[in-house]
């Protein structure tokens, strides 16, 4: 599975592919950060994302987009400039029929330290070390971006096993209530 993992953000956008083969096997594809002034106008800036997220797509050619789920967070304008940068992200993802995933920070960081509160050093430094990189990614975006790769890539089995299970548990429950249904008429 390729997967391409975005940190969002209007300053600094993050942006790492990483390959997952099944376990714990994962490998570097391509790591960079898209940068736009921050004295442009928002819609300039948000343009700049999606043309350097609709190139990656292109080259790259990943199976799924991963983002970073919107915290909050204690400055709105962040927040707000985060959040707009994620949903052009998730836009171009749809557009080229890539499905996307959204891990919040805390699953990121336990899937990738194995603790939920781990800081910026300790992701860069397992990132660094489970993609067996000569040099820790920089700046930490970037590092962050290759971080949601590797956790979709662990997690998204995990994932999928939930979906199947609930989606019989679903026609199950339905089965069943159908002949509860049958018999109660039955009776009457």
């Amino acid at each position: 599975m390729r997967v391409l993992g975005v940190d969002p953000g209007l300053t600094r956008c993050g942006l790492g592919v990483v390959d997952g083969s099944g376990g714990r096997t994962v490998k570097a594809v391509d790591v960079g950060v898209v940068r736009t002034p921050v004295d442009a106008p928002l819609e300039q800036r948000l343009h700049v994302v999606a043309t350097e997220v609709a190139a990656w797509i292109a080259r790259h050619r990943p199976d799924v987009v991963a983002i970073e789920r919107v915290f909050s967070q204690h400055n709105v304008r962040t927040a707000m400039g985060t959040a707009q940068a994620s949903g052009v992200v998730a836009l171009m993802a749809a557009q080229a029929g890539i499905p996307v995933a959204f891990h919040t920070p805390s699953e990121v960081k336990a899937a990738v330290t194995g603790q939920g509160r781990a800081d910026k050093a300790q992701v860069t430094a397992m990132v660094t070390r489970l993609l067996r990189l000569t040099d820790k990614p920089r700046p930490a975006d970037a590092a962050d971006a290759l971080a949601l790769a590797i956790c979709h890539c662990w997690r998204a089995p995990m994932l999928e096993r939930m979906a199947a299970a609930k989606a019989r548990s679903d026609e199950l429950a339905k089965a069943h209530k159908a002949r509860l249904a049958a018999v109660a008429k039955g009776r009457t």
